[in-house]
């Protein structure tokens, strides 16, 4: 295994690492110890990192106790800010709910301490100076190593760096944005902003949250469980697309996932990516994958489908700023809309 040092971290990590979500015995393997044999099996592979998060049903739970005796050979990321609860406070950046969370966290990994903490989607609401301020508290404390953020856009990511310089706090070091052969809009500004900071950045969804299995094909029944729920899964476009993606990696002889997981990895800008596995078969074929290599001639091919800086449509768990949501913040008042 070909580690990778996660931006400034000095932190190795493997260039694949186990996204935790289908972990959780609700929406992905019912049976923890299954998924336990998973976890042991990837390591032993040489793969270090898995990544979960405290809204992922009992995954922390599930990954925690199949960790045991294995804990410091893993680098553990988790994330925070999702809502946890009904009440408004369970969720968010505030010191009063990230203290909180961290102790639940830790206490359901069964550890004592994260190795990668980070924010799951931005939170507006809350001042980035208080949300750092607390994070800094929790890698003094040893509770936390590394903090990060998930889904933020560049320009946030700069202000919060500027921010953490002003007021002597930690900074942010990693970003988790999603990235895929149908999504590379990263690619245009977080991405570059990333390398020109040294950020580390752990992109999900590479495999397209099971598009890029070549398990779905336009025209015939999609069997995805998550295709119920999310419309980019069922996206005539996505699927055109998808389909010009399984003739590609027929004419290079590698299934249709090896073509998806080395293309992730292929920017310099990427320090690993994260595939959501469920059992020992996905494991197997992303390990069967290890050694692919594309060349020129492929990664020129799979600008001309699909080009740099680019989305297929977007995800339904893509994040929207609030100036997007809010018509109050895009439009001014109907007497102060004329040019006269």
């Amino acid at each position: 295994m070909r580690y990778r040092t996660l931006g400034r971290t000095g932190i190795k990590v493997s260039p694949y690492g186990l996204g935790a979500l289908m972990f959780a015995t609700s929406v992905g393997n019912p049976d923890p110890d299954d998924s336990a044999r998973v976890i042991h099996k990837a390591l032993d592979a040489g793969i270090n990192l898995i990544d979960t998060a405290d809204v992922y049903g009992d995954s922390e739970e599930v990954v925690g106790k199949a960790l045991k005796g294995r804990r410091d050979n893993v680098v553990l990321a988790t994330k925070v800010s999702r809502p946890t609860g009904d009440d408004p406070n369970q969720q968010g950046t505030s010191r009063r709910h990230i203290v909180t969370a961290v102790e639940n966290s830790l206490r359901r990994l069964g550890t004592d301490h994260i190795d990668l903490y980070q924010i799951h989607v931005p939170d507006p609401t809350t001042d980035i100076e208080e949300t750092l301020s607390v994070l800094s508290d929790l890698i003094h404390s040893g509770k936390v190593r590394a903090i990060g953020t998930s889904a933020t856009p560049a320009s946030d990511i700069v202000e919060a760096r500027w921010a953490a310089e002003r007021r002597g706090l930690a900074r942010f070091h990693t970003e988790q944005p999603p990235y895929s052969l149908l999504n590379r809009g990263v690619e245009r500004e977080v991405l570059p902003v990333a390398q020109r900071h040294g950020v580390g950045t752990l992109v999900w969804g590479p495999l397209g949250q099971g598009l890029l299995t070549g398990r779905v094909r336009k025209g015939e029944e999609n069997r995805l469980r998550r295709a119920a729920f999310f419309k980019h899964l069922n996206d005539e476009r996505r699927l055109d697309v998808v389909e010009q993606f399984i003739s590609l990696a027929e004419e290079a002889g590698m299934p249709l996932t090896h073509l998806a997981m080395a293309f992730a990895i292929a920017h310099p800008g990427v320090t690993s990516a994260l595939a959501g596995l469920r059992t020992m078969s996905h494991l197997d074929d992303l390990l069967a994958g290890l050694d692919v290599v594309l060349t020129d001639d492929i990664l020129d091919r799979i600008d001309e489908i699909v080009p740099p800086g680019t989305d297929v449509g977007t995800l339904d768990q893509a994040y929207t700023p609030p100036a997007l949501q809010r018509a109050a913040l895009r439009r001014r008042p109907p007497g102060e809309r004329t040019a006269a």
